[in-house]
C-alpha cells in the first residue's frame, strides 16, 4: 500500500453466503460502489548487515541461494499482466474456475467478475498494481487452501460489515504491500523483515505464495478484530503488516509454518 491515489470498490452484504523456479531452491449478492482510495499501486545464516554511503538504511549481505532465489522472484514480479498473453488468459479462467466451479463464465470481459470484487467487468485493468504474480497468487491460495480462501470470497466467518473490502482487488493489495515491506525489487534488502524472508524463500521456492496466503487470513483477521468497513481498509493493512512483521523477527521461527498466523488457514 502506498501513498498513490486509485479507485476501488467496496461490497454491501446482502446476505450471509457468496512457478517459477523448484523446491531445490531452499455468493452472496452484492452491489459495487465507486470511490477514491489508496486501493491500488504495486535463524538468519550468513546475511550481514551493511550501510552504504549516501542511504540511511543498512543493505544484508546474501548467501549466493538466497541471491539467486531472489533474482527468481524479481522475475515474477516484473512480469505485467497481460490480457493478449494467452497462459494470463487462461490463469485467469482458471481463477474462476476455482471460485465458482458451478457458475460458467461468460468471457475475460464480463459483469460476472464484480462478483469476485473486481472493479470493473475487465479484471486486467486492476493488476496494475500487482502484476502476473498477483494472480498467481491468488491461484496459489485457491488450489492450496480451498477453505480459506472460499471462507474469505464469501465471507463466511465472523461478524460482516455492512460495506466489505471486494475480494479480489485486496489479494491485488496484499501481494503490492508484500513486495514493499519484504524491499524484493531491491538489489539486497535494506530491512531485517527483508533478509529474514529471503532465510525462508531458499528453503522454499513457494514461500513468497505461502507468505500472501497466510497475510490474507490475517488481513480479514485484522478486519473482524477492528469491526473495519470500507474506509477502514489502509489502517486494516497497516495493522496487518505490523503483526506479520512482528511475526517473522520472532527468534523462535524456523520456516514460515511456524508463523502463529498460519494456524489461520485451513485447507
Amino acid at each position: 500500500m502506498d501513498d498513490r491515489g486509485g479507485s476501488f470498490v467496496a461490497v454491501r452484504r446482502i446476505s450471509q453466503g457468496l512457478e517459477r523456479g523448484n523446491n531445490t531452491c531452499h455468493s452472496t449478492s452484492a452491489e459495487a460502489v465507486a470511490g477514491s482510495a489508496a486501493w491500488l499501486g504495486r535463524g538468519l545464516s550468513c546475511v550481514c548487515a551493511q550501510r552504504r554511503e549516501g542511504d540511511a538504511r543498512p543493505s544484508f549481505d546474501l548467501t549466493p541461494v538466497q541471491e539467486e532465489c531472489l533474482q527468481r522472484l524479481q522475475s515474477r514480479i516484473d512480469v505485467p499482466y497481460d490480457s493478449s498473453v494467452l497462459d494470463h488468459q487462461e490463469a485467469l479462467k482458471t481463477l474462476w474456475n476455482a471460485a465458482f466451479p458451478e457458475e460458467e463464465l461468460h468471457g475475460l470481459i464480463s459483469e460476472q467478475w464484480k462478483e469476485m470484487g473486481w472493479q470493473g467487468k475487465d479484471p486486467s485493468t486492476d493488476f496494475r498494481g500487482g502484476g502476473f504474480i498477483s494472480l498467481e497468487n491468488l491461484l496459489f491460495f485457491a488450489r492450496n487452501f480451498p477453505k480459506s480462501f472460499q471462507d474469505l470470497l464469501q465471507k463466511r466467518e465472523g461478524d460482516r460489515s455492512v460495506w466489505e473490502y471486494p475480494f479480489a482487488v485486496a489479494g491485488v493489495n496484499i501481494t503490492f504491500m508484500l513486495i514493499q515491506m519484504l524491499d524484493l525489487e531491491a538489489v539486497k534488502p535494506r530491512a531485517l523483515v527483508g533478509a529474514t524472508f529471503l532465510k525462508f524463500l531458499a528453503e522454499n521456492d513457494s514461500a513468497f505464495d505461502l507468505l500472501y496466503c497466510i497475510t490474507f487470513k490475517l488481513m480479514d483477521h485484522e478486519w473482524l478484530t477492528m469491526r473495519a468497513s470500507y474506509m477502514d481498509f489502509n489502517a486494516v493493512m497497516k495493522s496487518t503488516r505490523r503483526q506479520l512483521e512482528r511475526e517473522l523477527l520472532s527468534e523462535d521461527i524456523t520456516r514460515l509454518e511456524d508463523l502463529p498466523s498460519y494456524n489461520l488457514l485451513t485447507r
